[in-house]
């Protein structure tokens, strides 16, 4: 039984494609979080935590979640739909049962459904006080403890307390010569959560459900490499040095500024459902408070911005009269003019770099749906969402005494900044929608539901009118020669249909078709972005970009057939599905870094084309094993791209070419109450691009210092094909103990988490993947 559609009905007779893992599927492959249940998942890949705590992009089907614009995928935790992006990753209860539904949801869930959506349902309180504890050890200093209890409070009540905490070293450490940061983590995690459940039952028609959740995180941030794409430069022809691979490259992390990456979260909701007779009645509230901001190197060194100044003539000289040099092809001389350097070096040279991005929100939906017998079904409701969102994006000099985590720190201080974006962001959305269930015949069903999103946006930027103490310059290209940046704002707006077709060939067999839209609205990116690209790149190179202060919406049109059901008796079960879909204006993030600094932007691609297939089969060949396959298949185009045109004809960024999950399960009885299963699960991702620019030759900011040479080629940054595979086994009794042992990519696979090209530097920023954790897990529960 799922509820996606927000009502309870048979995944068989659902008239979409739906990926669900139940309380037992969890339990059996070890899955609690949302980045293990997507890698069970075809046609879903994810990119998280490679900048920072909460920065996490799903790729569903070929549409992106670009980071700094909102998510793509509706988070919907207990019947409450979630509005922050950073809340996708975390732990929000005991799953019971997980469910992804892909193609657009708009017509159900609003703005930010464009790819799909994600529903979790967790722990509710039983009639009996019971426990559930565990703790696990593994490889890196990986260390777990969670504890989840539950119980009455009367005959008319009860609870839910929980609490997880989770530490690990990671696979990486910091190379570099300074003392400061030499042999630190750069993908350390240390994450508390606590929350609790209050659940209230007035009456047998009546349910009052309070939940609240405190996270607090502390690791690393910004785990990049660069990678060069400067053939021209390569010595001798056709060497890798700047015309290397990305997935070739072996990671060196050296800066010498030891990263710093904070967030805490905290919300509470309360929800009511009422049984009216023949109708229900559901209203929600949700408060929600995320604050983070991270600290680490910054990516300013190449073009002389901090090169000439007193703290890099230093540090550069101390390096280099004590021998040490910079991995290949850097290259690290008394001589600035004879340095080559690369960001996030071990010398002041290339600045700190500060982001911090604080959200609050409150949010509240009232739905009436009918809960008759007949062949009619409907419902109704209305949606609120207010939202105030700050954040700054500034790089700062490095005086060799550390960073100060602020936005803008004065001229007179160790860690002055240089450049600096920061902005206030006032969103309001209103929405109303409503869904009509029809049975033609006993056989045939009809759904058409609608949702219209209205979303105002306001922006206010927050820079100081000052200027840069490196430059002279203002702080921000986007100041006026006189006053502040003016404010500005804008209304987004969509109608969302979605309309559903479901045929019963037999009881065992459904075929299904349905088109729907979606819609994530439109935003502003940091005031000042289109100033500084106009000045640095359009004007000096000639680049063409199209990307302004202000980002369009995006909406997409899908349809989807498909046929799902069962063979042999319910052994067997199946689904396949095949999908076209076009989205307008899709949301791109694209990341610029030269002699100015950095710069973070969202972009706009014109129009996508992807057509796609997917196929799942689960079998159980007897009372003891079951064996899983599933596959997806996306084929996309970019048709039209004038944000940077000649892109036109690649592919959507972030989206794998392929997926492939195949798994066995062995569940057997023993004596004495024992229990022994075993669960493996292997998952392919297929070939991936991370950018528009793809087997793209670009115009770098090299080619104003060496004419005719600065010319960078993209065609090594591709993702090849890689595999994990995951394996759990486990003894346990029906009712108390459990022990286990476990891995993660247990192969050890090298993984390339993410490709950040900036085309106009002419290289890349690669963050490595997971390697391989073996672990035991110990638990109780009673």
């Amino acid at each position: 039984m799922v509820t996606a559609r927000r009502m309870e009905e048979s995944l068989q007779d659902v008239p979409a494609s739906i990926s669900v893992l139940t309380e037992d599927d969890l339990r059996r492959s070890g899955v609690d979080s949302v980045e293990r249940v997507i890698g069970l998942t075809p046609g879903v890949s994810i990119v998280t935590n490679t900048a920072e705590v909460g920065d996490t992009q799903i790729n569903i089907r070929g549409i992106n979640g670009a980071r700094d614009a909102e998510n793509s995928v509706a988070l919907v935790v207990d019947g409450i739909l979630k509005t922050n992006t950073a809340q996708v990753a975390q732990m929000h209860g005991q799953l019971t049962q997980t469910e992804i539904l892909k193609g657009p949801q708009g017509a159900y869930y609003g703005r930010n459904a464009a790819a799909g959506a994600i529903v979790m349902t967790t722990k509710k309180p039983g009639d009996e006080f019971t426990g559930d504890v565990k703790v696990q050890a593994g490889e890196e200093s990986t260390f777990g403890a969670t504890a989840v209890f539950d119980g009455p409070l009367g005959d008319k009540a009860g609870f839910v307390l929980f609490g997880d905490y989770f530490e690990t070293d990671g696979h990486f450490r910091n190379k570099g010569p300074t003392p400061g940061s030499q042999g630190a983590t750069v993908d350390a995690v240390e994450n508390t959560t606590v929350g609790g459940r209050l659940l209230f039952t007035p009456s047998d028609t009546s349910e009052i459900d309070i939940k609240a959740r405190y996270a607090k995180f502390e690791g690393s941030a910004l785990k990049f490499n660069p990678v060069f794409h400067l053939p021209t430069f390569a010595l001798p022809p056709g060497s890798p040095l700047f015309d290397e691979d990305v997935n070739d490259h072996n990671y060196d992390f050296i800066g010498n500024i030891k990263p710093e990456n904070t967030q805490d979260s905290a919300e509470v909701s309360i929800k009511g459902t009422w049984e009216l007779s023949d109708y229900t009645l559901t209203a929600w509230g949700l408060y929600s408070d995320v604050d983070q901001e991270w600290l680490a190197d910054s990516t300013a060194a190449t073009f002389y911005r901090f090169e000439l100044q007193d703290s890099c003539t230093e540090t550069r000289e101390a390096l280099a009269g004590e021998g040490y040099q910079l991995p290949a092809p850097q290259f690290l001389a008394a001589d600035p003019f004879v340095s080559v350097f690369g960001p996030f070096g071990p010398s002041t040279c290339d600045g700190t770099q500060y982001q911090a991005r604080s959200q609050t929100d409150f949010s509240a939906e009232i739905r009436l749906a009918s809960n008759l017998d007949g062949a009619f079904n409907w419902s109704a409701g209305a949606y609120f969402l207010e939202m105030e969102r700050d954040t700054s994006v500034s790089i700062a000099e490095d005086q060799g005494q550390g960073g100060i985590m602020n936005a803008y720190n004065a001229p007179d201080t160790t860690n002055p900044t240089s450049l600096m974006f920061a902005d206030s962001f006032d969103t309001s959305v209103y929405a109303v929608f409503g869904s009509i269930d029809y049975d033609i015949t006993d056989a045939l069903l009809l759904s058409v539901a609608l949702r219209y999103d209205r979303e105002e946006r306001e922006v206010s930027s927050n820079v100081p009118n000052v200027n840069d103490p490196a430059t002279g310059n203002p702080i921000n290209p986007g100041l006026p020669a006189v006053g502040m940046i003016p404010d500005a704002d804008n209304t987004y707006e969509e109608w969302q249909p979605k309309i559903s077709v479901a045929y019963a060939l037999s009881d065992d067999w459904n075929l299904y078709g349905n088109w729907g839209v979606g819609f994530k609205a439109g935003g502003f990116n940091n005031q000042g972005s289109e100033a500084l690209l106009d000045a640095n790149f359009n004007a000096l190179l000639g680049s063409g970009l199209n990307i302004g202060d202000e980002y369009d919406k995006e909406t997409s049109s899908a349809f989807e057939v498909g046929a799902k059901g069962t063979l042999a008796d319910g052994a067997v079960s199946f689904e396949i599905a095949a999908y076209y879909t076009e989205v307008t204006d899709m949301q791109f993030f694209e990341f610029f870094t030269g002699q100015f600094g950095l710069l973070r932007v969202v972009s706009n691609i014109d129009e996508v084309e992807i057509l796609g297939a997917e196929t799942s089969l689960a079998w159980s060949v007897s009372d003891a094993w079951t064996l899983f396959g599933s596959a997806a298949f996306n084929d996309s185009e970019i048709i039209d791209n004038s944000s940077r045109p000649g892109t036109e004809g690649n592919k959507s960024p972030y989206t794998a070419e392929y997926t492939v999950n195949l798994g066995v399960q062995y569940v057997a009885p023993l004596a004495n109450d024992l229990e022994l299963s075993f669960r493996a699960d292997l998952r392919t991702t297929g070939p991936t691009w991370f950018h528009t620019v793809q087997e793209n030759q670009v115009r770098t900011t090299f080619d104003l210092f060496f004419p005719g040479a600065g010319t960078a080629d993209y065609s090594q940054t591709r993702r090849d094909t890689y595999s994990t595979l995951d394996m759990r086994l486990e003894l346990a009794t029906y009712d108390s103990w459990r022990v286990a042992l476990y891995g993660l990519n247990v192969t050890d696979e090298d993984i390339l988490s993410e490709v950040i090209p900036s085309a106009e530097f002419g290289g890349s920023f690669v963050a490595p993947g997971s390697g391989r954790v073996l672990g035991v897990e110990l638990g109780y529960r009673f």
